[in-house]
């Protein structure tokens, strides 16, 4: 469109030439068409290379990959989010976003080129089927799965709800393969985990990716109202490596701990591209006292809601420095071709600081305690966060910050920090009376026994944490 239209004012220019018309253009414009001209001489360029390479590369290029390839490399080198989406990759995007898909009700994982089971769903086909933790998904319907990624798999167990597929597997005791015929159901992902620790409710987001987040946050705190009663002392709302997700959905759960003020503030490119999200009354504790626990991957969309309730002094953080992603990203279709993923905005919180390439520093500073083969596993990896990512946004003058710690152990007993978060909530400092201050007037305690490791180390930050909070154009 934009070459027509060019087109059509190089002709229109010509015609009035000939006719002896003057037309006047202001600097403003001289320069607008001059760079527009230059932008059009350098997609010449890009043509003549893509002929060369579909004329004379060794090999047959597929032509559509070579297009998608040159836009991610465009949308790549701008910064680490922004990117170009494939039809097909669109289309598992909404999945996520709406937290519903006909399929088994599995969550699975890839081990040295093996699908694993790590659990079936409660009450879903898989579980229903007799599947079980631990088992080794060999073939779908027959088909061997060696070879396939694990999004490759997922994707074939996914379909219709109402739809057979026979999964085989291999199950440590049994002699011979084992094969279940599953009927696909709708699964429902619910991005919430809760529980009653003694008199303390602990609720964990794992992403804001589910448009339904906050629903589920009111159902966990509604489950936990009724099972600990008027004990209640208080909420543990655990954020550690939850990677983002929407928008709406931090803006939304951070008004849930609220009563008033801003919770976020975007600027875009614009002078007057400036948003402003602000809580409405209502507090879905009902005035209860609230930690929020951080660490390495905690980043985006749980940034937005750690740095909301610390500046209003709504909640105390404990654990280690946050992840470091202060951009809002835009998803805008491309009508069947795609979507385009595009950095948009930053982000502040409400007293106007930026996180991007800082992270957020929690009130109380917590280390976890690792095992000695994590510590052995882990020693060698970096501790990544924003800053490390090449291409990130600048944050003016302010000091990049290096990552921080993303273990947490699967067995709560060994949770060092979140026993410091419900000592926090119970008046009690994470360990002595009166714990050393760090150079930046913030509490660094190691709670317990357990905590008195000093290794750095990093979970699979950079996978997990490289993720988009996003505004959505449908």
């Amino acid at each position: 469109m934009r070459l027509s239209r060019l087109a059509l004012g190089a002709l229109i220019l010509i015609a009035a030439s000939a006719s002896g018309v003057f037309i006047h253009q202001s600097p403003a414009q001289n320069r607008s068409v001059a760079a527009s001209s230059q932008v059009y001489k350098d997609l010449e360029l890009f043509g003549e290379v893509l002929q060369r390479v579909r004329e004379e590369y060794v090999d047959k290029a597929d032509d559509k990959k070579l297009i998608a390839n040159a836009i991610n490399g465009m949308l790549m080198k701008l910064d680490p989010h922004s990117s170009y989406m494939s039809p097909k990759e669109f289309q598992e995007e909404q999945v996520e976003t709406h937290g519903e898909f006909g399929g088994l009700g599995i969550d699975v994982t890839m081990e040295n080129g093996v699908l694993k089971v790590i659990s079936p769903i409660d009450n879903m086909p898989a579980e229903r089927a007799g599947v079980q933790a631990g088992d080794a998904i060999t073939e779908l319907d027959g088909h061997s799965i060696k070879g396939l990624s694990m999004d490759q798999a997922v994707d074939r167990m996914r379909g219709p709800a109402g739809s057979p597929i026979t999964i085989t597997v291999d199950r440590k005791g049994s002699n011979h393969p084992i094969a279940m015929k599953i009927v696909r159901e709708i699964i429902k992902v619910n991005p919430v985990k809760y529980s009653v620790e003694g008199d303390v409710g602990w609720i964990k987001i794992k992403s804001f990716e589910n448009e339904h987040t906050t629903e589920y946050l009111q159902t966990a705190v509604d489950g936990i109202q009724k099972a600990a009663g008027p004990k209640l002392a208080g909420y543990v709302i655990d954020l550690r490596n939850n990677p983002g997700g929407l928008l709406d959905q931090a803006i939304a759960v951070s008004d849930a701990f609220l009563d008033r003020g801003v919770i976020v503030v975007t600027r875009g490119r614009g002078a007057n591209d400036v948003e402003r999200a602000a809580a409405k009354p209502g507090d879905i504790t009902r005035g209860r006292p609230v930690v929020v626990l951080i660490n390495g991957g905690s980043a985006s969309a749980s940034e937005i809601v750690a740095g909301a309730l610390q500046d209003h002094k709504r909640a105390a953080l404990v654990g280690t420095r946050s992840f470091g992603k202060g951009s809002v990203q835009t998803l805008i279709p491309l009508a069947d071709k795609g979507a385009l993923r595009l950095t948009t905005a930053r982000y502040y919180t409400p007293s106007g600081r930026s996180i991007q390439a800082t992270g957020i520093e929690p009130d109380y500073v917590v280390e976890p305690e690792l095992p000695a083969e994590i510590k052995k596993q882990l020693s060698a990896a970096p501790l990544e966060s924003e800053a490390q990512l090449p291409g990130h946004l600048k944050n003016g003058n302010a000091q990049e910050s290096t990552g921080s710690i993303a273990y947490v152990p699967k067995d709560k007993d060994k949770d060092n920090q979140l026993k410091a978060a419900i000592d926090v909530l119970h008046g009690k400092l994470p360990v002595a009376e009166k714990p050393a201050a760090d150079k930046n007037g913030l509490q660094r305690a190691e709670a317990g026994s357990e905590a008195n490791s000093t290794v750095a180390a990093n979970a699979s930050v950079g996978q997990r944490a490289n993720r988009e909070m996003q505004k959505e154009q449908r």
